[in-house]
């Protein structure tokens, strides 16, 4: 028992030195949050800066509240969307191209909560590895749902950590953890939302923060025909239509704003040049917005558009020269059967 009150000690310490909460849901289940009022505050005020440059945005880090990531979880299943099912099927493959990396036991660490699929399909392949598992999910919004709490009753030796931040904090609250290895994952396509700048800031923030004997799983989106591309950010039930309209409503319901769903659209079209598919907002009238809690009052002429996501898509070439000007070392390079995905592996230089 005092071993277990000085551990809860420890952990508070932690925790208290790095502005996060603990919050405890089962023995083998807790998650760290930074305190409530420093999130609002950053959706916020960020908002108050991007809505009022020249050319309109929203950070795509804010549509995944919620009610947005169930909506995402809908585009997953949809014919049109190849990101979901090209990953998937490479994580199919994967074990025995993974195990011979796993020599030492690891933390799986996930940037984005993603898919309880594809957790499961790592989590399988870290099991034949080692006999215990504490997986470490980072996500903005709210992440230990109910899926959260199946994956514990399916693993007996599994624990789960979650933190409920960005992925530069969480991941600095988790490399100072403890001295295991991570497995540190980001699927998802998810890092074609950054700028070129932005992207190659992140993926040396991480290799500054990965211990030597890390490793780094991240899910690069090929470049393709663009019809596939078009058919995938358009598909035709308006799913993603849908998903990208809800960031208004989270807008409204967490900072008071009065945006009208209706008169807006989805636009989403691919740029070659620029090799991404840049997602939009469309005002359909000129109209003007009230968001209280950003002190901010928005004025939309009819067609302005307010950019809300690029998903860059890479060559092999460029994803070699990404890596290497990061300080990473490629281990492997997977791909789908149709060549439209990429799975890469690394650890730091």
């Amino acid at each position: 028992m005092q071993s277990k009150n000085r551990q809860n000690m420890k952990d508070k310490s932690k925790q208290e030195m790095s502005g996060y909460q603990s919050y405890l849901i089962q023995d083998n289940l807790k998650y760290f949050k930074p305190h409530k009022t420093s999130v609002t505050v950053t959706f916020a005020e960020e908002l108050r800066k991007t809505l009022q440059e020249p050319k309109k945005s929203i950070s795509p880090k804010f549509f995944y509240d919620e009610t947005g990531s169930k909506i995402f979880d809908e585009i997953c299943s949809l014919p049109e969307y190849y990101p979901y099912n090209s990953e998937t099927e490479i994580l199919q493959t994967l074990e025995k191209r993974l195990l011979p990396y796993l020599s030492n036991e690891f933390h799986l660490v996930e940037l984005g909560s993603g898919s309880s699929v594809k957790t499961r399909l790592l989590i399988d392949i870290l099991f034949k590895s080692q006999p215990y598992l504490q997986y470490f999910p980072i996500d903005i919004s709210e992440i230990l749902d109910q899926s959260a709490k199946n994956l514990c009753m399916d693993y007996e030796n599994l624990t789960i950590t979650g933190v409920v931040d960005t992925f530069e904090n969480g991941l600095d609250f988790i490399e100072h953890y403890d001295d295991k290895s991570n497995l540190i994952t980001f699927l998802g396509s998810s890092f074609g939302n950054f700028n070129e700048n932005e992207g190659m800031k992140f993926l040396q923030k991480i290799n500054k923060l990965m211990k030597s004997d890390d490793l780094f799983l991240i899910g690069l989106d090929l470049k393709k025909d663009q019809q596939v591309l078009h058919n995938a950010y358009n598909d035709s039930q308006k799913i993603t239509a849908k998903f990208n309209l809800n960031v208004l409503k989270r807008i409204n319901d967490e900072l008071g704003a009065d945006f009208d769903l209706e008169n807006f659209e989805h636009h989403a079209i691919y740029d070659e040049e620029k090799g991404r598919v840049e997602m939009y907002l469309r005002s359909l009238s000129d109209q003007s917005i009230t968001i209280p809690k950003s002190d901010l009052s928005v004025n939309l002429s009819k067609n302005e558009l307010i950019h809300t996501e690029n998903s860059h898509k890479f060559s092999i070439s460029q994803i070699d020269s990404l890596l290497k000007e990061s300080n990473f070392e490629k281990l492997e390079i997977w791909v789908d059967s149709k060549k439209y995905y990429s799975l890469i592996l690394a650890k730091k230089l």
